[in-house]
């Protein structure tokens, strides 16, 4: 288990921290949501989480295959809705590994990235397209 203890700062800004490690990140709300838009917002959040989370899971299956992944990138691209209630409609995620890896390398890396924890917590009415590109 991991705690992670968040403090309200006010202005609709908070600060967590960390348990076992001690690192710290703040949050701000988004300007379009009554915020400053000073730093990544709980919903940029998420999106973070899924694209580290499936890079990260990427990373330990090339570990044990010994493949190079280094320099992999991911870009997700996170979409609100328009009407109440306000949540994520859609994570757009867009892998990059600049390494030309075989195509059965391929696929067991892109079937890794889609059984990330994050991706697998994601309420099915969160719209996730993935495209990978290789090389």
């Amino acid at each position: 288990m991991v705690a992670i203890q968040v403090e309200y700062q006010g202005d609709l800004h908070c600060r967590a921290l960390h348990g076992p490690c001690r690192a710290e990140l703040n949050t701000d709300a988004p300007t379009d949501n009554q915020g400053r838009g000073e730093s990544f917002s709980p919903t940029d959040l998420v999106a973070t989480a899924l694209g580290t989370c499936m890079l990260t899971v990427m990373g330990i299956l090339a570990r044990t295959l010994n493949l190079d992944i280094a320099g992999a990138t991911a870009t997700v691209e996170k979409e609100m809705t328009s009407t109440a209630p306000r949540r994520i409609q859609s994570l757009t995620v867009k892998i990059h590994v600049p390494h030309a890896l075989s195509p059965e390398d391929r696929q067991k890396l892109q079937r890794a990235a889609h059984t990330c924890p994050v991706h697998k917590s994601l309420h099915p009415d969160i719209h996730t397209p993935i495209e990978f590109t290789w090389g």
